[in-house]
């Protein structure tokens, strides 16, 4: 069996017009596809008609799509007096509520309406493709075909391969796909696909921060933009998502994983779920809003700069942070150990203020932690232990933002703050590839795609070294002895191999 998904007088039906449904539609129709729209409200089918024709319009008047691109497009919506006018359809896509037995009775119900050879497809986010596809007489003809929102503005998709999917599904919708101006991203029938899992890393890991006392909510969203380059911190990611949606897809992957300790949830989201304190929409999450607008609280004062020696600790980072040092204008101290009069910057990869002035036989009160890792020139990172004293922090931070460079003061933690959740997002992302979930270049392409970082895992793994990967990880899993720091056999392996992350299998 096969579709050729860019014949001229294809046919899509389009079962859920909410968001998800319109988006879909709208990119269909101008691509030259036919689309039936079906929704089981009364009336809800028109509107998303008139809504898709507006927003098709505007692109018009944009100067995006001509006049007569616009009329076509338009004219190739049609609204479905009932199910049954969905027969002729080569493909139909379910973009309904997200309930396994809801989809699994309409899967049923088309099977009952359309030909043999139609093509079914679901926009699940994060039910099983083999779990619908299950409740069908043919299960062979279901695939994954999973949207993001919005869906014209984010250009990828996942094509998942469910346990029964027949490989003729999956190049159908990735050539349908393809056609529609979107990127597609094949993917295994498992839990969050690519996406969502791979996503489980950022947020999930800031969240354990703040529960761990590390930093505030703010402070991890500036450190992570300004250091790591992303353009939301995982806070204000949450409360734009809203956690009515977020927190149940943390607690189904967890659970669908069997309790995979790096996808483990935080309490926090739980709690803040039964306040109501959902994110914007009800303005108010981890941060207040004005409108559209987040209330964000004021970066601390800057406290004066130490003015006596400073010694730099040796070890990963140790040139930079010392010529940073002396850029300042502050006193460099050499020597093996320092006196008992110099501030202690001691450059961190994977471990914690604490173990490090062990290991190095400083002098606790007098060390404070610095990230090298991603560069000194935009952001710089401290770090304090138990017992540093509050003169020492306060001269650390004030020597740090001299010339008005960002600073953020954490509190102990394994691999600080952007080492800690780059590093945990770099293996999750190998670990996909390892259980061969998507290709290396499928993941990255996501990742970038559909969460907007910086990199995808891979490639940033790359960037950043293999080896240092696993060395912040094999440090934070030491410490603190929590399986989720252990490094995916896709990194350690490559790691030791000096081969790119991005290396697939022979």
């Amino acid at each position: 069996m096969s579709l050729d998904a860019n014949r001229s007088d294809l046919v899509l039906g389009l079962v859920g017009t909410g968001t998800m449904g319109r988006g879909i539609a709208q990119i269909a129709v101008a691509s030259g596809v036919s689309v039936i729209l079906v929704d089981a409200r009364p009336g809800a089918a028109a509107e998303a008609r008139d809504a898709v024709a507006r927003m098709l319009s505007k692109l018009s008047e944009k100067g995006k799509l001509t006049p007569e691109a616009c009329a076509n497009a338009t004219a190739r919506l049609t609204v479905a007096a009932s199910m049954a006018d969905l027969a002729p359809c080569h493909v139909v896509v379910e973009a309904i509520v997200e309930d396994i037995a809801v989809k699994q009775a309409l899967m049923r119900d088309l099977e009952a309406i359309v030909a043999p050879d139609c093509l079914i497809a679901t926009n699940t986010s994060s039910l099983s493709v083999t779990s619908i596809a299950a409740a069908c007489r043919l299960p062979g003809r279901v695939g994954g075909f999973h949207f993001f929102n919005p869906v014209p503005l984010m250009k990828v998709v996942e094509v998942i391969d469910g346990v029964m999917t027949e490989s003729w599904v999956v190049d159908a919708l990735t050539a349908l796909a393809r056609r529609m101006g979107h990127a597609p991203v094949k993917a295994k029938d498992t839990p969050g696909f690519i996406v969502n899992h791979a996503g489980r890393g950022f947020g999930t890991e800031a969240l354990k921060l703040v529960g761990e006392g590390v930093a505030d909510f703010a402070t991890v969203d500036r450190i992570l933009k300004g250091a790591a380059g992303f353009r939301m911190g995982p806070f204000e990611l949450l409360d734009l998502t809203a956690l009515d949606v977020s927190h149940p897809v943390m607690e189904s992957i967890y659970d669908q994983y069997y309790q995979e300790p790096r996808f483990r949830p935080s309490p926090i989201t739980r709690q803040r779920l039964v306040a109501g304190l959902l994110g914007r929409k009800t303005g108010r999450g981890f941060y207040a809003y004005e409108g559209d607008k987040a209330v964000v609280p004021p970066v601390p004062a800057v406290p004066a700069a130490w003015t006596g020696p400073v010694w730099v600790a040796p070890g990963e980072g140790e040139e930079a942070v010392s010529a940073l040092v002396a850029k300042l204008g502050a006193t460099l101290e050499k020597g093996v150990m320092p006196s008992n009069e110099a501030l202690c910057l001691v450059p961190i990869l994977g471990e914690d203020c604490t173990t490090a002035a062990v290991r190095l036989g400083l002098d606790a009160t007098r060390a404070v932690a610095v990230d090298p890792l991603f560069g000194l020139e935009t952001h710089r990172t401290l770090m304090t232990n138990p017992v540093t004293s509050a003169a020492i922090r306060d001269g650390a931070h004030g020597l740090l933002a001299t010339g008005g460079v960002s600073v953020g003061v954490v509190g102990d933690s394994p691999g600080l703050i952007a080492q800690r959740v780059v590093a945990t997002i770099i293996n999750i992302g190998c670990d996909i590839a390892q259980q061969r979930i998507a290709t290396p270049e499928d993941i990255d392409k996501a990742v970038t795609l559909g969460l907007g970082y910086p990199a995808g895992p891979l490639a940033w793994g790359d960037r950043i070294g293999a080896d240092k990967v696993v060395a912040i990880l094999d440090a934070m899993l030491a410490i603190t002895h929590d399986p989720r720091y252990r490094a995916s056999l896709w990194l350690r392996r490559r790691a030791l191999l000096g081969v790119s992350l991005l290396t697939p299998e022979s």
